[in-house]
């Protein structure tokens, strides 16, 4: 197969963390071409959608003693070409969020693919369609008491009533933004200013879950089927367990609340074309869900010694077959 990745530029990349080059390695070692590009490289020309592409060719990290090492340079590219990208068996979206202009453009063109001949993943009308903190909120079983306001006042009274919450901002990533917030805070206003933009723009607040101090798993579901999970803890000086605060990652299994929270999810995470989705979980609800470039393999497999990105590509082959 030939393989295009939509990624940021590849110098920024961590080949030791990153799930994209985890997956591109991937592609490499079971025999498939593998292509990179960027959300800016991408064209419409006729009607279809192009990119310039540079074919990678990638040195695997190995692991040694307990940590990813990687070669430097671990990479070599070719030179650029443009190409139709329905030339390609499929194309990875795996630009980092925000989703932005930029972003959201990138996923205009992208509709201009034939997935009957080109799979995009992830579906460039899902994405848009799931934005990661609101698309949970359908699954009501799953969720811990949410709401989702630019109001002060309605945010105050839900603050009030639970006591203790976490802000979240509708479009940022790897805990950027979010806030602890609780009833009596002498900067309840300023935070809700703030965050909301004056009142401009609606922010999500959660009840508190002190099953957060016990971690905040990452459940990575393939086709809606979960492969691999990891546990994140806080550093001790942020209530925040995201690995990008300074969280620590440990091995862990699915729970059945877990497994159930994840068929709830399955058939319309298929429906809308989301095929390789990081689910959070934390004390048995889900959190969030992420569709744009989630990230932890790097991580599952060296805590549990497997190959999640051999078992993607793997599902991409007898999706192409």
């Amino acid at each position: 197969m030939k393989l295009a990745f939509i990624i940021d530029p590849i110098h920024q990349l961590d080949p030791c963390h990153d799930t994209s080059v985890a997956l591109m390695e991937a592609a490499q070692t079971l025999g498939h071409e593998v292509w990179i590009t960027q959300a800016n490289w991408l064209h419409i020309v006729d009607s279809k959608a192009w990119a310039i592409l540079k074919q990678v060719e990638l040195v695997p990290v190995e692991l040694s003693e307990g940590h990813w090492v990687a070669a430097n340079p671990w990479y070599h590219l070719s030179s650029s070409v443009l190409t139709n990208l329905e030339s390609m068996d499929a194309v990875f979206m795996r630009t980092d969020p925000p989703v932005n202009d930029s972003y959201l453009y990138a996923t205009y063109i992208l509709d201009y693919i034939d997935q009957s001949k080109t799979l995009v993943i992830n579906n460039p009308h899902g994405i848009r369609k799931a934005n990661e903190k609101m698309y949970a909120l359908q699954f009501t079983q799953c969720i811990p008491t949410t709401i989702v306001s630019s109001d002060k006042q309605v945010i105050r009274e839900f603050v009030e009533a639970q006591g203790a919450t976490i802000l979240k901002p509708l479009g940022n990533k790897a805990g950027e933004g979010i806030l602890f917030l609780q009833s009596g805070d002498r900067n309840f206003n300023s935070i809700v200013e703030l965050s909301t933009h004056q009142n401009q723009v609606p922010v999500m607040v959660q009840q508190y879950l002190p099953e957060a101090k016990a971690g905040d798993k990452r459940i990575i579901l393939l086709n809606g089927e979960p492969i691999g999970s990891l546990n994140r803890l806080s550093s001790g000086s942020d209530f925040r367990n995201n690995m990008a605060t300074g969280g620590t990652v440990a091995k862990t299994e699915i729970t059945p609340r877990e497994q159930e929270i994840c068929v709830a999810l399955a058939e319309k995470l298929r429906q809308d074309g989301l095929m390789f989705v990081g689910i959070d979980v934390i004390g048995g609800y889900l959190t969030e869900v992420n569709v744009t470039s989630p990230t932890g393999i790097r991580e599952i497999d060296r805590l549990n010694n497997v190959k999640i990105g051999d078992q993607v590509i793997k599902w991409l082959e007898t999706k192409k077959q």
